[in-house]
C-alpha cells in the first residue's frame, strides 16, 4: 500500500473510532476485539518501510518510542473511560472529557515524534503510526474487557478519572 492509502487508511478508522467512542456503546465479552488491533499491525508489518534501513538504530528507536506512547494513550483512554452496568447485566461504556484530553497528548507526542525523527534524518512511513494504532486500540479493547468484568449491576454507575458526570442512586423516602 502507498503512504497515502496508508494515512487515509489511519485516519478513517481514527474517526471512526473515536466517534463511536463518545457515544454509549455496549461491551460484549463474546465480541473479537482484537481483531481490528490485529488486521492494522499485519497491513503495518507488510510494508517494508517500517523501518528506516540507512537509520536503522534510530529507526527502531522511534518506532518502540511510537509504540510505548500507543501503549500508554490506549490505557490512558481505557482508564477515562466511563463503565457501567444496566440492571439487566449488561455492561456499557462511554468515553469521558478525560478521553479527549488524553487523545490531544497522544497526537503531540506523536508529532513531536516525527519532527524529532525529520530532524535527524530519519525516514518515517506510516506503517509505524498504523502499527502504534494498532496497540492503542489493543491496549484499549483488553483494559476494558477486563474492566467490564468487575462491574456488577449497581444503581450507582462506576465512573472514570475525570468525568463530570457523577450519578449516585436515588434516596428513598422513609
Amino acid at each position: 500500500m502507498s503512504g497515502l492509502v496508508n494515512a487515509l487508511a489511519i485516519a478513517v478508522v481514527v474517526v471512526l473510532v473515536v466517534v463511536r467512542q463518545f457515544r454509549a456503546q455496549r461491551i460484549g465479552a463474546g465480541r473479537r476485539w482484537w481483531l481490528v488491533p490485529v488486521v492494522l499491525a499485519f497491513v503495518a508489518l507488510r510494508e517494508p518501510g517500517v523501518v528506516d534501513v540507512h537509520h536503522r538504530t534510530a529507526s527502531v528507536v522511534l518506532l518502540g518510542a511510537e509504540l510505548l506512547i500507543g501503549l500508554a494513550t490506549g490505557a490512558g483512554w481505557a482508564w477515562t473511560t466511563r463503565i457501567w452496568a444496566e440492571p439487566d447485566g449488561a455492561v456499557w461504556s462511554k468515553s469521558t472529557e478525560a478521553s479527549v484530553t488524553v487523545w490531544i497528548v497522544g497526537i503531540a507526542l506523536r508529532v513531536g515524534l516525527f519532527a524529532l525523527g525529520t530532524a535527524v534524518g530519519v525516514h518515517q512511513d506510516s506503517s509505524a503510526l498504523l502499527l502504534a494504532l494498532a496497540a492503542t486500540l489493543l491496549v484499549r479493547s483488553g483494559i476494558l474487557l477486563w474492566r467490564s468484568q468487575s462491574v456488577a449491576p449497581d444503581p450507582a454507575v462506576t465512573t472514570a478519572y475525570g468525568d463530570s458526570t457523577v450519578r449516585s442512586a436515588p434516596k428513598e423516602r422513609v
